[in-house]
């Protein structure tokens, strides 16, 4: 038997019920189609047992069988949700009066045949039923697809909201401490005082200036906007200066890092300033969802042609049902919120763009809430090392 082709449609399957083989094989050739799935039965109960497996567009049933007739069956088939709306067409020994016509009529049937069979009337009936059950399946498809982007579009609608919503606060709450900040440096005071207000309103402008950063970085990713600056870099470069960037918060927070990186070098093929972003977006990430004193860990090893970094923290953990949406723009843990810090929920959306620009993959695993979590990212070695 030939296999069917990539791009071949669907097949129909027709049910083809008669109690002689000889005419089940004289239908079966005048049917007879590339897409076309003939099941045959000599019964009414293995029709039955057809009709319970398989998605029926056609049914011919002959009208005099012994045990169960055509009637009964096409009876039977009409009290079944299953198979109540596949067309029927009975196939008879000569002419039928017009009792045993409305009898089947009134079980369902949609047209009669007399035998013997004129082919082409065969096959014009069947081609029709065949168009239309095509129909109705595309229109099925088409309706599940429109279902499926409603879906989508209202989540989305959804996460904007939620984003605006996030977003305002995220601005108003540094605009206020910057507009109170200048109104405080417009009164007389000390040195000193007027020194440290400058301090906490260059805070709030970095914070500011995160925001819009993060946000241009997504914008110009989705638009293909962002092309790799790619230079031979070493792993171990790209950590430090990922560390030394987060330094300020792991220590607020009072948290330990740990290290484990290979001893000899290591060497990418990359973009050094994204891939110290990646890495530092991944240590802010996991300090922001770690009680203060917590325990944060990088480990990087060569798999193969490729090198792992994982970093992992003793936080508050992912429920499962939210591992799948995390690295989603503007997800964020609902009960993490107060967790954040401030935050967009796009930090992790844009560590996989990234990563994916690098030929790389990230994943994430929790072992549920207040468990810690771990994030990993897979990345090609360079071409050569060493």
């Amino acid at each position: 038997m030939m296999s069917a082709r990539p791009d071949a449609p669907e097949p129909v399957h027709v049910l083809l019920v008669d109690d002689l083989p000889a005419n089940l094989l004289a239908l079966e050739a005048l049917l007879r189609q590339d897409d076309v799935v003939l099941l045959k039965a000599t019964t009414g109960e293995e029709a039955l047992e057809l009709l319970l497996r398989h998605d029926v567009a056609l049914a011919l049933l002959d009208v005099q069988m012994p045990g169960m007739d055509g009637f009964e069956l096409a009876e039977l088939m009409r009290g079944n949700e299953r198979t109540c709306h596949v067309p029927i067409i009975f196939v008879t020994a000569g002419s039928s009066d017009t009792q045993r016509r409305f009898r089947g009529y009134d079980a369902g049937a949609v047209d009669f045949i007399a035998k013997p069979i004129e082919a082409h009337v065969l096959r014009s009936k069947a081609a029709v039923f065949f168009d239309l059950y095509r129909q109705r399946r595309q229109i099925a498809s088409q309706r599940d697809e429109l279902a499926a982007i409603t879906t989508a579009l209202r989540q989305a609608d959804r996460a904007k909201d939620q984003f605006l919503a996030v977003l305002a606060h995220e601005l108003r709450n540094p605009v206020a401490a910057l507009m109170s900040g200048l109104d405080l440096l417009n009164r007389p005071r000390e040195p000193e005082q007027a020194e440290e207000i400058r301090r906490q309103m260059e805070r709030m402008l970095f914070h500011l200036a995160r925001l819009v950063e993060d946000l241009l970085d997504v914008s110009r990713i989705s638009e293909g906007k962002v092309s790799l600056k790619t230079t031979r870099v070493e792993l171990k470069q790209i950590v430090l200066s990922a560390v030394e960037g987060v330094r300020h918060t792991l220590d607020a927070s009072r948290h330990t890092l740990h290290l484990d990186l290979p001893e000899e070098e290591v060497w990418l093929e990359a973009d050094y300033t994204r891939l110290a972003q990646v890495v530092a977006n991944l240590l802010t990430n996991a300090a922001k969802y770690t009680p203060a004193g917590g325990r944060i860990e990088l480990a990087a090893r060569v798999s193969g042609a490729m090198v792992e970094i994982t970093i992992s923290d003793n936080g508050v953990g992912i429920p499962p049902a939210m591992q799948s949406q995390i690295f989603e723009i503007f997800t964020q843990v609902e009960d993490h919120r107060a967790r954040a810090q401030g935050g967009l929920g796009i930090g992790l959306a844009l560590v996989k763009r990234l990563v994916a620009l690098h030929g790389g993959t990230i994943a994430v695993a929790s072992a549920g809430p207040g468990r810690g979590s771990t994030f990993t990212v897979r990345l090609p070695l360079g071409a050569a090392q060493g």
